[in-house]
């Protein structure tokens, strides 16, 4: 074995990557973007839980206790003197993630030395979360007055009132399987017909840019929704997670945003020369997906802008969704516009996709 001939190979390796823009980039831009950006968007910090207070006691003792948790940061109010029977409903809406109730007179037993509770109402759909709010307000509530014996708070979980963490978590995993699946499949098909030359042979062909990816798109589409209805059936049968909501709301949902996750794939195949550049991108876009999507760490813990983009992210869309439907029961007055959006997005992403491959073929 000669070191000189290993250190001639050595730099040949070395000038490939630096002398190929696209590889440079996937090499070095790619990683210091992820870094930056996932290192800010996650993290189990929930930041101001939005809290509607009902307030039955209306005394000193009872506004400072409103006062205490807004004080700490923990906790908005976002709305006060709500009805009892509307309480599901806000929840489910997601006008807030908490109710507060202080009941009628909680400052008179405390003036008696008796111990007086508060009720946390709190939409436990993400369990995490829910346990999250639940430890922030009763550190918060006990530590009040100095007196952390007097005081409790007695929490109900609205959704997933055990916080089960399979019931939110499989369908969020379902979704994350059936995206990288799909998204890998279709971010190669155009890159290989590319590498072996076939792409010219189409050129000539009176088959058109539109039947072009719509031939590319619907084999894979088939074949991720088959991945999705096997992966819904033995989450049910062998995780036994709920189906509160209609299950065929799911299917219609799947449907459309499979277009937005297999479109995006046929972007980056028309985009990247190489199976080996489509898969640099495709892995850098289904990381910053995944990460963002609020599958392992709350939304509401990510700082505004991190939000904002999140809100361009479809994973997020759908394992919200998901989430809603199966846990919340969540109709489609609820989830309508969401999958309302994402057609909108499958149709924009697809058209990208041909347009592009005009490009590429001109």
């Amino acid at each position: 074995m000669k070191i000189r001939t290993i250190g001639a190979l050595m730099r040949k390796e070395v000038l490939q990557v630096f002398r190929d823009p696209p590889t440079l980039v996937q090499v070095l831009a790619i990683p210091l973007i992820q870094l930056v950006v996932l290192a800010n968007a996650t993290t189990f910090d929930t930041g101001a839980t939005r809290l509607l207070v009902r307030d039955d006691d209306r005394t000193v003792a009872s506004a400072a206790m409103v006062a205490e948790l807004v004080g700490s940061g923990e906790f908005t109010v976002v709305g006060t003197a709500i009805a009892p029977d509307r309480i599901e409903a806000v929840l489910r809406r997601r006008e807030a993630a908490a109710v507060l109730h202080i009941p009628d007179g909680f400052e008179a037993s405390l003036a008696r030395g008796e111990r007086s509770a508060v009720q946390l109402q709190i939409n436990a759909e993400e369990g995490a979360v829910a346990g999250l709010i639940q430890q922030a307000a009763q550190a918060i509530v006990e530590r009040q007055g100095g007196v952390p014996s007097m005081l409790e708070v007695r929490q109900q979980g609205w959704f997933n009132p055990t916080r089960r963490y399979k019931d939110w978590m499989v369908p969020g995993i379902l979704v994350s399987l059936t995206t990288i699946i799909g998204l890998l499949l279709t971010a190669q098909s155009i890159t290989r017909e590319k590498e072996l030359g076939t792409l010219e042979q189409l050129n000539v062909t009176p088959v058109t840019k539109g039947e072009f990816i719509t031939a590319k798109l619907l084999p894979f589409w088939m074949i991720a929704m088959g991945i999705f209805t096997v992966g819904l059936t033995v989450a049910k049968l062998v995780f036994a997670i709920p189906t509160v909501g209609a299950v065929p709301i799911v299917f219609l949902a799947a449907m459309v945003y499979l277009t937005v996750a297999l479109g995006i794939g046929l972007l980056i195949s028309t985009v990247t020369q190489t199976q080996q550049q489509a898969m640099f991108v495709a892995f850098f876009v289904l990381l910053i997906f995944l990460l963002m999507s609020g599958l392992f760490t709350p939304l509401e813990a990510m700082p505004d802008w991190a939000q904002a983009v999140a809100h361009a992210n479809p994973v997020m869309h759908f394992v919200k969704l998901m989430r809603a439907v199966l846990v919340r029961g969540a109709g489609l007055a609820d989830v309508g516009p969401t999958i309302f959006g994402l057609g909108i997005a499958g149709a924009a992403v697809l058209g990208l996709a041909v347009v592009q491959t005009r490009k590429t073929l001109d």
